[in-house]
C-alpha cells in the first residue's frame, strides 16, 4: 500500500508551531502522516480517529501498539510519545481529559479522507463493487443504502445539491426513486450506474459523474458537518493560552463552518485568526498529490 501523503504538511507544522515537548491532538489521525511529522519534531501526540481501519494504518506506520498506557521502548522512540484512540472527534474533550491532554499546544483537523479508505470496504468508491455502506465508524446505525432507499425524492435532491453541489440532483434522485420501486439499490456500482445514466443525457462533466453523489452520501451518513460544529468549541476548550487550532477542509460547507466559527470566536475574544484568507496548496504539491487540490487551511490562536 502506498504511504499516505499528508496535505499541506509544512503549513500545518508552521501554524501549529510544533516543537520539542509540546503536546498536540490530531483529531483525524487516519493515515498518520501529520502525526508522524509532529512526532519527528520531538512533540507528543494524541491521535483520534473514528475509523478502526485508519487507526490500524497509523499503528503500522508509527510501529506502536494501541494501548492506553504505552510503555517506554528505546528501540521504538515514538511509542511513549503517542497515544491512539478510536473515537469520533465529537468526543474530543472527553478523550483529551481521559488521556491527560488538556491545556495543550495545538489541535489539528484534517477533514479529508485518505485514498486507502476507498479500498477498505466502506463502500466509498464507485469503481469497486461493494455494499452501499459508507460508514467510517462501523457502529453507526444508518448506511448510505438506507438513505438511498428510504428518503423521498425531494430530500434526496436536497442532499445531493447541498452536500455535493450536484447540478443534476433532481434528475438523479428521480432515477433512483424510479429504480428502487422495482428493486432496492444495494451496491456502489448500482448507484454509480444510475448516476451515469443521467449524465448520458447531460454530457460534459470532467470528473466521474458519481463523485458528488458519493461525497454527499458519505457526508450525510457520517454527519460530518454536524460533527464539525460540535467538535470545534471542544478544541478551543482543550487548548492552553497561545495554543493553535488548525483545520484543513475540502468542502465549501466545511470551510464555511470553520470560517464562521473562528470569526465568532474572535469577536468573543477567544481566538485570534492567523489566516486572513485560507491557505491553499501550491501547484507543486498538487502535482505530487492531486487530492490536495481542494484543500483549504485556516488557523487561529487561543487568546
Amino acid at each position: 500500500m502506498e504511504k499516505h501523503k499528508p496535505v499541506l504538511l509544512k503549513e500545518v507544522l508552521h501554524f501549529l508551531d510544533v516543537g520539542p515537548g509540546r503536546r498536540f491532538i490530531d483529531s483525524t489521525a487516519g493515515g498518520g502522516g501529520h502525526t508522524e511529522a509532529i512526532l519527528e519534531r520531538k512533540a507528543k501526540v494524541l491521535g483520534i480517529d473514528q475509523d478502526p481501519a485508519a487507526l490500524e494504518i497509523v499503528r503500522k506506520r508509527l510501529k506502536v501498539r494501541l494501548r492506553t498506557r504505552p510503555r517506554r521502548d528505546k528501540t521504538r522512540p515514538n511509542v511513549f510519545r503517542v497515544k491512539l484512540v478510536q473515537k469520533n472527534f465529537t468526543h474530543l474533550q472527553e478523550v483529551a481529559s481521559k488521556e491527560g491532554f488538556q491545556k495543550i499546544n495545538g489541535v489539528l483537523f484534517d477533514l479529508g479522507f485518505a485514498s486507502f479508505q476507498l479500498d477498505s470496504g466502506h463502500g466509498l468508491s464507485f469503481s469497486r463493487e461493494e455494499p452501499l455502506d459508507m460508514r467510517l465508524d462501523p457502529t453507526l446505525g444508518v448506511t448510505a443504502s438506507d438513505l438511498v432507499n428510504s428518503l423521498p425524492e425531494h430530500e434526496l435532491t436536497k442532499l445531493f445539491f447541498e452536500f455535493g453541489q450536484e447540478k443534476q440532483a433532481r434528475a438523479i434522485a428521480r432515477n433512483i426513486v424510479r429504480t428502487r420501486s422495482l428493486k432496492p439499490v444495494e451496491t456502489t456500482t448500482e448507484l454509480a450506474s444510475l448516476v451515469e445514466e443521467v449524465y448520458k443525457r447531460h454530457p460534459g462533466n470532467r470528473i466521474h459523474p458519481a463523485t458528488r453523489v458519493f461525497m454527499a452520501l458519505r457526508m450525510a451518513v457520517n454527519t460530518e458537518l454536524e460533527n464539525l460544529e460540535q467538535a470545534l468549541p471542544q478544541a478551543v476548550e482543550v487548548l492552553k493560552k497561545g495554543g493553535r487550532l488548525v483545520v484543513i477542509s475540502f468542502h465549501s460547507g466545511e470551510d464555511r463552518i470553520v470560517k464562521e466559527f473562528m470569526r465568532k470566536a474572535e469577536k468573543e475574544g477567544l481566538l485570534k485568526i492567523l489566516t486572513k484568507k485560507p491557505v491553499m496548496p501550491k501547484e507543486e504539491e498538487i502535482e505530487g498529490n492531486p487530492r490536495a487540490r481542494s484543500a483549504k487551511l485556516r488557523a487561529a490562536e487561543k487568546i
